[in-house]
């Protein structure tokens, strides 16, 4: 088949058991035919952003994938659907949430799918947890590494469980 790229996803979840579901989740996509789970950061308890909501549980995890960013959002968009996850409110609450962050160094705009994922370098809850298992990971835009864009958020809101 064709070459295996290196991806890095968000995962959240402050709706149900949100450890089981991060952890059902990771199952399922290490399942999946052309990804392989090949790290994965520690659960994170993270202050929620937007309207009144549960703090959520987030993390990070490595894939190894044979497949286009396309097909790994699409991936990710249906394993979400699987837990139920309804999107309704902007920044509302979720029983999952699958980002995909960095797929290789690609730099990519299109309709669904921007890469790296644009948000990103403002999220303490995306950057810590990526910052434990990926830390000198360049994120292509800025070229910084990610224990540098880390320094660069404030952290107070995400603690290690």
């Amino acid at each position: 088949m064709g070459k295996w790229g290196q991806s890095a996803i968000a995962l959240g979840s402050n709706l149900g058991d949100s450890r089981a579901i991060l952890e059902s989740s990771l199952k399922i996509l290490d399942q999946t035919p052309g990804i392989r789970l090949e790290l994965q950061s520690s659960w994170y308890h993270t202050k929620a952003v937007g309207p009144p909501q549960p703090d959520y549980l987030n993390g990070c995890a490595l894939l190894k994938v044979e497949m286009s960013p396309q097909e790994l959002l699409y991936r990710l968009l249906a394993i979400e659907a699987r837990f139920g996850r309804v999107r309704q409110e902007r920044w509302g609450p979720r029983i999952l949430d699958l980002d995909l962050l960095l797929f290789d160094n690609l730099i990519l705009e299109t309709p669904k799918l921007t890469l790296p994922h644009p948000c990103m370098r403002e999220r303490a809850f995306v950057l810590v947890p990526l910052a434990e298992i990926a830390p000198n990971w360049r994120e292509p835009v800025s070229g910084k590494a990610i224990e540098q864009l880390v320094q660069e958020v404030d952290c107070s809101g995400v603690t290690k469980i």
